[in-house]
């Protein structure tokens, strides 16, 4: 078999349900952030040079797999984490690696894995990484670049790439992620940014979208995701829910955690989305008034969960009399004005 076929039938990780995504977030997601914010601060700008050595790869390395001609082997898998290196450039004549771990360095400059045309996954997190920029990689499928020091998202284009983290970086706007070069992406995490607007993720195959403790004010260009079934927008300053639309018809789950929403009625806006089932509107100012949880049943017959308790039968019935009576008014008040046209049409 050939290392081509091998990746191929390579199957990554599955995706994680609601649950697993609210737990995550509820036990580790603040912790993460603290201890990422700590370790920054005890950085320092300089570090003793320490290449990787041949030594360090020979306690790295591991998984034998046949090489592309069947005829001889290689270590696929290496394991460098936390080893204080500034410099990898011995990996260039290591052709045949699929699995790379080289998180929790000190590197600056990733070119080296260039020469890796057979990479499957890696994790470059905790380094000091200004760009996650690198020559098209044919069979890479997920990608991590968090908590780096990360100021954009160009130069990223990996046709099999499924999933990529950019987490707990300095990313102020989304630019260069070109749907064309990025046809298999369905997991994008930018949590932890300095993003201040959605615009540039023009990605319509995305399932998962993470965009958590941002700068965000509002929701825009997201309008085509049509695929999107989890978005995560925790801890931003979104004070409209302006932005949704029907043509977003894969969405289950919303997280607008810790936002700035206080009106009520920004929850009409949701009423287009088909699919949404799960709404999380904790910490919003909206959530103090009293018929907060009556008003989005309203407003969204088809919710089954808001804020991680679902519906009961009873709340269900009297939100369907509620819109039953609502309707039933603007019916009486369309009454009128049509007896009062037709009386105008006689004169």
């Amino acid at each position: 078999m050939s290392d081509e076929d091998d990746l191929d039938d390579y199957e990554p990780e599955p995706e994680p349900d609601e649950e697993d995504l609210e737990k995550e977030d509820d036990e580790k997601e603040t912790e993460e952030w603290e201890d990422y914010r700590k370790e920054g601060e005890e950085f320092s700008e300089e570090w003793m040079p320490t290449p990787l050595t041949e030594n360090m790869m020979k306690e790295g390395l591991s998984l034998l797999c046949k090489t592309g001609n069947g005829l001889a082997h290689a270590y696929v898998k290496l394991e460098l984490k936390d080893r204080d290196l500034t410099d990898i450039n011995l990996l260039r004549s290591y052709i045949h690696l699929r699995y790379v771990d080289i998180s929790e360095n000190h590197l600056t400059d990733l070119s080296p894995l260039n020469f890796l045309t057979h990479l499957l996954w890696l994790k470059a997190d905790s380094n000091q990484l200004r760009t996650a920029r690198l020559n098209e990689l044919p069979y890479l499928q997920i990608a991590s670049f968090a908590y780096n020091q990360i100021t954009d998202t160009e130069g990223i284009s990996h046709p099999r790439l499924g999933s990529l983290d950019l987490k707990g970086n300095h990313i102020h706007m989304v630019t260069g992620l070109d749907p064309q070069k990025l046809s298999s992406l369905h997991t994008l995490e930018l949590r932890g940014n300095q993003l201040e607007s959605t615009l540039g993720i023009n990605l319509p195959k995305l399932k998962n979208l993470f965009l958590a403790q941002n700068l965000l004010k509002k929701v825009e260009g997201l309008e085509n995701l049509s695929n999107l079934t989890t978005l995560h927008l925790r801890d931003n300053q979104i004070e409209t829910l302006s932005g949704f639309s029907k043509e977003m018809k894969s969405l289950q789950y919303l997280n607008l955690r810790g936002n700035m929403v206080s009106d009520l009625g920004e929850l009409a806006k949701l009423r287009d989305l088909p699919k949404l089932r799960a709404l999380v509107l904790l910490e919003n100012p909206c959530t103090d008034e009293t018929d907060y949880r009556q008003e989005a049943l309203v407003q969204m017959a088809h919710l089954e969960r808001l804020d991680k308790e679902f519906y009961e039968e009873e709340e269900r019935a009297e939100a369907e009399e509620i819109r039953q009576r609502m309707k039933e008014e603007q019916e009486q008040e369309a009454e009128p004005e049509h007896d009062l046209e037709l009386d105008q049409s006689l004169v």
